[in-house]
Order: structure tokens, then C-alpha cells, then sequence
């Protein structure tokens, strides 16, 4: 019984770090698109674009490092006056 126990244990401790990074990454893009839409520049086609600060969050979300993302990001939006979207 304790042989069977310690593979599953394995197997759902990997569901829930692959379901968080999910999060993190889905987090991370709505952080980026959040970011361009309200703090964006303006952009020659009556749209908006990402600064400097904001690419290189939404560049680090893109390359797996949503930790670093997210931190960029968020700092970006607070530094403006604005409270980040929920999680």
C-alpha cells in the first residue's frame, strides 16, 4: 500500500505545479494586456502600444519566466496609480 501511495503522491504534487504555472502564464497575459490598454502609447493606428516596461514584462511571460513577468508588470501598473487586475 505505502509502495502505491508515494507514486501518487508524485503524480498529483506535478498536477498542481503544471496547474499553477497555467495560472501564472494566463496571469501574465492578462498583466501585459491590461498594461498596453491603459498604459500604453499611443499608437499610429488609434490603438495603443506597450512602452519599453511593458514589453520586456510580456517578453519574460512569453519565455517562461512569469515570476519575473508579473513582478515587472505589476510594478508598472502600480507605479502609474492603477491597482492591478485580479488574479
Amino acid at each position: 500500500m505505502k509502495r502505491l501511495m508515494i507514486p501518487l503522491l508524485l503524480l498529483a504534487g506535478a498536477a498542481g505545479e503544471a496547474a499553477a504555472q497555467s495560472d501564472d502564464a494566463a496571469y501574465c497575459k492578462k498583466l501585459g494586456d491590461y498594461a498596453t490598454r491603459y498604459l500604453g502609447d499611443a499608437g499610429g493606428n488609434g490603438g495603443t502600444r506597450p512602452d519599453f516596461d511593458i514589453t520586456d514584462g510580456i517578453t519574460k511571460c512569453n519565455k517562461g519566466d512569469t515570476a519575473g513577468g508579473i513582478a515587472i508588470l505589476e510594478k508598472k501598473i502600480r507605479s502609474k496609480g492603477f491597482t492591478p487586475p485580479a488574479r
